[in-house]
Formats: structure tokens, C-alpha cells, sequence
């Protein structure tokens, strides 16, 4: 049952980003002081995603959840899918909805783009949560840089007319979901339902959806080429950070968490999960973030 007083609002924003016009739909629930919730990047991403954290944490907060351009539930805008335009579109919410937000939770990929947004805008966040923070893509995690050629040919194959959409299909089934998210993205198989295939593959369904997919999975959205500059943003200058370490992430993404725990300049909590834990597990990262 969702906690009382949670009730949901959607709103659109009709933002400018990279030259192009994206109405950027927001999910609003609960009351209190303000709190902006990034979903994920990936094939399967839509601010869905986020609403039961942001039911759990409605009870105290009024929660703002955007969806990322060229990811989401919806057809999506025809803009060019990088870094420079995810850092363009958070400028451009944040000027339409300027908070300021007395928390931001970022969950994946997300988080470096909310640590550099706060960067930018010193006053926009009194503190931030990272939840299974990551910034590498899945082909250059899992290949390395020593195949990073191949990387750009990949994205440019399944951005194809015809060839790309068949290779889309091919790799977007719903078995394949059920596999991907069995075996990392939650960390109990029992949670990952028909119902749960069934909503993510109509996610990736929407028009144009091939085209974020190929660029996170390619790596063409990841802020940085290496570890260092990930590390190097979490300097002096950001509001209190905690991140959020699911205990079930896959070693190489484990690894990066590890590593900018490891600076001392986040503060860290143990939470069941895998890369989804804000998903599968959303009274308990509501716990993690209030006692954080």
C-alpha cells in the first residue's frame, strides 16, 4: 500500500535543449520540501521507475521526477543523444524548476550528471544520494577500452533505418529483458514478474527508443573515459553526498562504487539490490536516504 498522501501529478515541461524543443514530462508526488529524483539511464529507463522511492519519500518531501531526454515511457524527441545535451537538459529543468531542493537522488548513470549539475548550480541542492552510482556504459565495462573501436560502429548499426531497428527488436525481446534484469539489474529473480518484462519491454517499444539504448549501451553517455575525472568530481565544492551501495552490483560496477567510497569524500551505506535497488527495493532505500 502507498503511504498516505501520496497522490500522483503529471506535468510537462516544454524545455530547449541542444537547439531542439523537448517537452519533458515530470511525475509530482507528496508534500514538503522539494526533492528532484533522476531515474537510471538505460534501455529499460523511465521516470516509472522512481515513483515507488518517490511514493516512500512523499511523506516528507514533494518529489519531482523528470524523464531523461530520448529515454521514458513516450515517444521520444529527435536530439542528439550525449553528454554535453544530458548536462544542456538538466540547466534547462533546473531553470524551469529551480528548486532550491533540499535533496537530489540520482540512481546508475545519473549520478554523475546530478554531482556536475550541483557543481554548476552551488545553490540548486542541500545534499545529494547516489543511488548505485555508475559511469561507465555496459559494452565498455564489460569489453574494456581495448575494443572501444568497435563501440561507435555498434551505434552507428543499430541507428540504422531497417538493419538497426531488426537488431533493436532482436535484442530488446522480452526473454532478453527478463534475462538482463535477472542477472543484474535485480538482485532477487523472484521479483522480476511477467508483469515487471512486460511494462520494460513497453518501455523500449516507444518510437525512436533504439537510439538511447544504443548510445548508453555504446558508452556514447558516459561523462568521462576513466575512473580519475569521475573521482576528481566529487572535490570540494558539492554539497554533503552519500551513496548508496547495493550489495548485490555486478564486480566491475561494484568496483567504481568502491573506488569513490574510497576517497573519503562520500559517506556510504550498505542496501539490498543490485543496479536497481531504488526499483526492487524502495522502503528500504527510503530508510538508507533518511538515515543518510
Amino acid at each position: 500500500m502507498a503511504p498516505v498522501g501520496t497522490a500522483l501529478v503529471t506535468r510537462t515541461f516544454d524545455l530547449t535543449v541542444a537547439g531542439h524543443r523537448v517537452p519533458t514530462p515530470c511525475t509530482e508526488v507528496g508534500e514538503g520540501p522539494p526533492a528532484l529524483l533522476l531515474p537510471a539511464l538505460s534501455s529499460i529507463s523511465a521516470r516509472e521507475e522512481m515513483l515507488p522511492l518517490a511514493r516512500e519519500l512523499g511523506v516528507a518531501h514533494r518529489c519531482l521526477v523528470p524523464d531523461w531526454p530520448g529515454f521514458g515511457a513516450h515517444a521520444r524527441a529527435a536530439l542528439p543523444l550525449n553528454p554535453e545535451t544530458l548536462h544542456t537538459f538538466l540547466d534547462a529543468l533546473l531553470a524551469a524548476a529551480p528548486g532550491p531542493y533540499a535533496l537530489a537522488v540520482a540512481a546508475g548513470h545519473a549520478a554523475p550528471y546530478l554531482a556536475a549539475a550541483a557543481r554548476r548550480h552551488p545553490s540548486a541542492f542541500e545534499r545529494l544520494v547516489l543511488v548505485a552510482p555508475t559511469w561507465r556504459g555496459p559494452l565498455p565495462t564489460a569489453m574494456g577500452p581495448e575494443r572501444a573501436r568497435w563501440f561507435g560502429r555498434i551505434r552507428r548499426a543499430v541507428e540504422m533505418p531497417l538493419l538497426g531497428e531488426a537488431l533493436y527488436r532482436i535484442n530488446i525481446s522480452p526473454p532478453i529483458i527478463g534475462r538482463m534484469m535477472r542477472a543484474h539489474v535485480y538482485a532477487d529473480a523472484a521479483h522480476v514478474t511477467p508483469d515487471v518484462v512486460a511494462a520494460k519491454h513497453r518501455i523500449t517499444r516507444q518510437r525512436r527508443g533504439r537510439f538511447g539504448t544504443a548510445a548508453f549501451v555504446t558508452g556514447g553517455l558516459d561523462p568521462f573515459d576513466t575512473r580519475e575525472p569521475f573521482l576528481a568530481l566529487f572535490d570540494e565544492g558539492l554539497p554533503p553526498v552519500s551513496v548508496l551501495r547495493p550489495e548485490g552490483v555486478p564486480r566491475r560496477s561494484g568496483a567504481e562504487m568502491d573506488a569513490l567510497i574510497g576517497t573519503g569524500r562520500v559517506v556510504a551505506r550498505r542496501v539490498p539490490g543490485a543496479l536497481s535497488p531504488h526499483e526492487e527495493f524502495p522502503r528500504e532505500i527510503a530508510e538508507a536516504i533518511r538515515a543518510a
